[in-house]
């Protein structure tokens, strides 16, 4: 088995590439060599690599540049994407992550694959194009939805915290954003068992081909994981300035960013669990070991 792997330096393409490795052939690129900027060279990447599995983790991600960056932002969210579901075809798959961000986070309960995207932002319209486009192509494909990534040695809402909390004693964090946070790790995992599971069922593995919502069970608010992640900085020695105390909780009306954000993140996952047989963890567990190793690394 060979895998195409894209977007190899970001948050999830770091740890899809120690994830996938064990599975087969893994041909990984970054910006150098696979630029979502000039989609017309993607096809041309594909056939000289003629991988089974087109993993696309390169996305345009600042959501507030966005805003007025739209050309860029569709180009690799889109048109990119479109020529990577032009590449798959009847034996190949293309394995693609959207976001939260194509909902307008009204909804009161989680949202389900179903309910219809309304995004609020150009980063959330051009992700959503790049899904529609998948599916318009007819592809085998998997569409992740994901929400709140966080990673070690990438800028993401819980390394920022621990960053503010060593200078500052007081932080005003949102507390009507709802949503969990996920790991690019959690999500490299589920990702290599859906190939290992496509690979190796016994029968029609077409039937799997879908859209699926992925995260960590378990939701929270941007203010009360601040807290979290404070609490447990200090349980385990972080020297902050900062205790949970100290985060004052404000509406997102009195946080104004140039790009909405959904109040409303949390994704409904019993799709992906029947589909693939996985179990999806709290999201406190993954996020105790991230600050774990964030001190240690620190230390070190």
């Amino acid at each position: 088995m060979r895998m195409l792997l894209l977007g190899k330096d970001g948050q999830v393409g770091r740890a899809l590439e120690q994830r996938l490795r064990p599975l087969g052939e893994l041909v990984v690129c970054g910006r150098i060599t696979a630029n979502l900027e000039e989609p017309d060279a993607l096809a041309g990447l594909v056939e000289r690599v003629q991988p089974d599995f087109i993993i696309n983790a390169a996305a345009y991600t600042a959501v507030d540049k966005a805003e007025s960056d739209a050309t860029r932002a569709r180009l690799v969210n889109a048109e990119a994407v479109t020529a990577l579901a032009a590449s798959a075809r009847k034996d190949r798959w293309l394995i693609h992550f959207s976001t939260d961000f194509v909902f307008d986070g009204l909804k009161p309960e989680p949202y389900v694959e179903t309910d219809d995207a309304k995004p609020l932002s150009v980063y959330g319209a051009t992700k959503l194009a790049g899904d529609q486009a998948i599916l318009n192509a007819g592809c085998n494909h998997l569409i992740f939805r994901v929400s709140w990534i966080y990673s070690l040695g990438h800028d993401n809402f819980p390394s920022t915290i621990l960053r503010l909390g060593k200078d500052r004693t007081d932080l005003r964090v949102v507390a009507d954003q709802i949503g969990a946070p996920t790991s690019a790790g959690l999500i490299a995992e589920i990702t290599a068992k859906a190939i290992a599971r496509i690979v190796n069922i016994d029968g029609d593995a077409e039937g799997l081909s879908g859209l699926y919502h992925l995260a960590p069970s378990g939701a929270v608010s941007r203010a009360d994981l601040a807290k979290y992640v404070i609490s447990e900085s200090r349980q385990q020695g972080a020297g902050l300035m900062i205790w949970p105390e100290g985060v004052t909780p404000i509406p997102t009306a009195d946080y104004k960013t140039l790009a909405a954000r959904p109040l409303n993140s949390r994704l409904e996952t019993k799709k992906l669990q029947h589909a693939f047989g996985v179990g999806l963890p709290p999201w406190q567990d993954d996020m105790r070991s991230f600050i774990t190793d964030m001190i240690r690394g620190e230390t070190a």
